[in-house]
């Protein structure tokens, strides 16, 4: 083999760029954003121009279309995928910034935590982010949960003085599960569709599973944060003495519990109504579901989300329109950062995947001779660490595995396979995963404190879903 055929080998690529983005980041001290867009690039180099225009045809292109795209100039290729990503998550970004802002400031946040605690108690606060995190994670996006709950994550670990890695863990594994797992999260929703297995029983099946892997998660988060305990830092956007201030206030003289949700609940409702519309049949609606369309969009929900808190910043603070422009500069300042992070990921991200190692992936396995299920495991992790989308190695694990399902007698239901694949794709997330940076950046934790306690703790939650499976497809095999 030439140097150039070795150069060019997907896995070669994968290898070179995964030491960029892990070597600048953690030995050379880069920026993120640098590390992740001199990986892009580094990646887009080495990738050849007929593998770009295999990827464009595997991707449902036209020949004329895949040809173009191939021969785009390297930064127009990593200016697209940037622009990808940040055209699917800039706005609730934004957006979501404010809100938490606000949240804050108002003094919103810490009345809802209030009552949370009273609801829960001390000791079970956490429990109740995780499952709260994994029910509305079925309908809302990983992203938008994550966004949406960090605030009150601060608030309430500044509240009790500890524990506010375990309330971050809690959040992002609760949301991870459910995104993985239960329709109409869309890779699952893909997969049900492309393994024939009934909506329903994936839903319901996905979600038992998805409380035992959180349970499992949470066992872990609770032992991490133990050992290497993290404290709440000054953030742009959540200042300590700013939320400290809050949490010494009166409880009749914050926000009352009802306007303080409105900025949570609003978003959530149009996008779970949105949500239900999509899967039933709404013809005779008229104009209620093109209003519950246009508010359901994850955008413009959260748009919406953002001009309710801004009004209850205004009202409860007593500000003039321009007071509020200082409350959030420093919500969007830190949201433009966070921005250029994350898209800087998907670049990453996307330029891994025109390189077609998820198809290298797919022929290496293709005589493999495991059991089925821990070998839809296994595939779908390798192809989630090698390209950084969960999503992405559910599609493509489902893909590979779809004809098995179809063409073989199976001793139990695909349902176990489908489930199997969703535990995979948990397994590992690191820099080439916009997920990994939102979750480090909005927490404000250290690349090596997300790695360390993050990617373990779904490492653990996805392990033990697969052990679940196994048992339950030998012991109820539903065939």
């Amino acid at each position: 083999m030439t140097l150039s055929l070795f150069l060019a080998e997907p896995a070669v690529i994968l290898f070179t760029g995964i030491i960029i983005v892990a070597g600048g980041i953690i030995w050379l001290k880069l920026n993120p954003f640098l590390a992740l867009l001199l990986g892009a690039l580094v990646v887009a180099i080495m990738t050849p121009v007929s593998a770009v225009e295999q990827y464009a045809l595997s991707k449902g292109a036209t020949q004329a279309a895949a040809l173009q795209q191939a021969n785009r100039s390297i930064g127009e290729r990593v200016a697209l995928e940037f622009g990808n990503t940040c055209s699917k998550i800039g706005i609730i970004i934004g957006m979501a910034a404010i809100i938490g802002k606000c949240l804050l400031e108002s003094g919103a946040a810490e009345r809802i935590v209030r009552s949370v605690l009273r609801l829960t108690g001390l000791q079970k606060a956490p429990v109740a982010f995780i499952i709260s995190s994994f029910f509305v994670g079925i309908p809302v996006f990983f992203d938008a949960v994550i966004l949406l709950m960090t605030p009150l994550a601060k608030t309430i670990s500044l509240r009790l003085g500890k524990n506010y890695l375990l309330f971050i863990l809690a959040i992002a594994g609760g949301a991870a599960m459910a995104n993985s797992l239960v329709p109409p999260a869309p890779g699952p929703l893909f997969l049900a569709g492309e393994m024939h297995i009934a909506m329903g029983t994936m839903m319901i099946a996905g979600i038992i599973l998805g409380l035992f892997t959180i349970t499992a998660g949470y066992y872990y988060a609770v032992w991490v944060n133990k050992k290497w305990p993290v404290e709440l830092r000054d953030s742009l956007d959540a200042k300590l003495e700013d939320i400290r201030s809050v949490s010494l206030q009166e409880t009749k003289q914050l926000p009352p519990l009802w306007l303080s949700v409105l900025p949570l609940l609003i978003p959530l409702v149009f996008i779970c109504a949105d949500t239900a519309l999509h899967s039933i049949h709404a013809e005779g609606m008229g104009k209620m579901a093109a209003i519950i369309k246009f508010m359901g969009d994850r955008n413009i929900a959260l748009v919406i989300g953002a001009l309710i808190a801004l009004l209850i910043l205004r009202v409860h603070k007593k500000e003039s329109t321009a007071g509020l422009s200082s409350f959030v500069q420093g919500a969007v300042i830190s949201a433009g950062g966070i921005i250029l992070i994350i898209a800087a990921g998907g670049a990453f991200g996307g330029m891994l995947q025109q390189t077609g190692i998820s198809e290298r992936i797919a022929l290496w396995t293709k005589d493999y001779q495991m059991a089925l299920i821990p070998m839809a495991f296994f595939i779908t992790a390798i192809v989630r660490t090698a390209q950084g989308s969960a999503t992405v190695a559910l599609i493509t694990a489902s893909g590979i595995l779809s004809g098995l399902t179809h063409n073989t007698s199976l001793p139990y239901h695909p349902l176990y396979l489908g489930l199997a694949i969703g535990c995979g794709s948990k397994l590992i997330p690191w820099m080439n995963d916009a997920g990994f940076w939102l979750i480090c950046k909005m927490s404000n934790l250290t690349e090596k404190e997300t790695l360390r306690a993050f990617a373990p703790m779904l490492l653990v939650m996805g392990l033990t879903g697969l052990i679940i499976i196994m048992i339950a497809a030998k012991l109820l095999p539903l065939v």
